[in-house]
């Protein structure tokens, strides 16, 4: 009988050498090739199986990670390669036009038109370069975010006001909202009238008609809405639409960083607010909700 048991168990302790083995073996050839294999079983034994599939969970989850830091990658590389362009695309003409300006048979009224040039193609690059910096300093929380009551309707009628002008260039009026009572919230009065501007901004870069912008109470929410007409944007774009980099304008002619939204999302994330965007039809919308403060 114990000569059976003994048998028995060194039987056992074979099989968990050999399982141990084919385990060591499929690792190896795991670490050296870049493949979709999965672990297998050499033989059913014990807890094996079970570390097996353990096993196979792990390398599964890893392999999604690595494919999720593959795309990023690419995006980022793409994105980087793309406000290279953005940036060097004025700097390249800005240097045109100075060179233009050297020549002594250039008039005074072309001197004027090439230094009016010359100037916007600084702001623009300017702009991009404040707002890369500006979201670099978000995303790695640099950014020191103040907390006090804002009357967020004076914010909201003030920070629009501010942009008709270049709503007279578009030719178009928008249509405003918003409640007669104050309303209040928590936050940095810097960052909020930030989310409005950008907010505005990509409405007036993206948007052709129907601008709508409006502020509203429901229970115990302070709600942003800004909506436009858009012929840039479509379904498939709302879903990425607050991603880094991430631009409806594939030719890129707008001269936008594509993180005016993500720069949007950022800030009212970090003073505990939600944002969303949506497409009915041709209409493009983005809502931004606070936690509405009594005082």
């Amino acid at each position: 009988m114990l000569l059976i048991i003994i048998g028995i168990l060194v039987s056992k302790l074979c099989k968990y050498q050999s399982q141990i083995r084919h385990i060591e073996k499929e690792l190896s050839m795991l670490k050296r090739e870049d493949t979709n294999y999965r672990l297998s079983s050499y033989c059913h034994i014990g807890k094996t199986e079970e570390v097996i599939i353990l096993f196979n969970d792990i390398l599964e989850d890893y392999r999604k990670e690595m494919m999720r830091l593959k795309r990023e990658n690419c995006a980022y590389r793409e994105s980087i390669t793309s406000i290279s362009h953005d940036i060097r695309t004025p700097l390249t003409s800005a240097k045109g036009y100075l060179q233009m300006l050297a020549h002594d048979a250039v008039s005074e009224d072309k001197k004027h038109g090439y230094i009016m040039i010359v100037e916007q193609r600084v702001n623009n690059v300017t702009n991009m370069l404040n707002q890369l910096f500006e979201y670099a300093r978000v995303e790695a929380g640099e950014m020191e975010f103040t907390s006090e009551h804002l009357n967020v309707t004076n914010l909201f009628i003030d920070t629009i006001s501010m942009f008709y002008d270049d709503f007279l260039e578009k030719d178009c009026e928008p249509v405003i909202e918003a409640v007669d009572t104050p309303l209040y919230i928590k936050g940095d009065r810097s960052a909020v009238v930030r989310i409005m501007e950008n907010l505005i901004k990509n409405a007036l870069v993206h948007g052709t008609d129907e601008y709508y912008f409006a502020l509203k109470k429901q229970e115990n929410r302070v709600i942003l809405s800004f909506s436009n007409k858009t012929d840039s944007i479509e379904e498939r774009d709302v879903e990425r639409i607050f991603d880094r980099f991430y631009t409806t304008d594939i030719s890129r002619t707008r001269k936008t960083t594509g993180l005016g939204l993500a720069i949007v999302k950022q800030f009212v994330h970090q003073m505990g607010g939600e944002v969303c965007a949506e497409l009915q039809e041709d209409i493009f919308i983005v809502r931004v909700e606070f936690p509405c403060e009594e005082v």
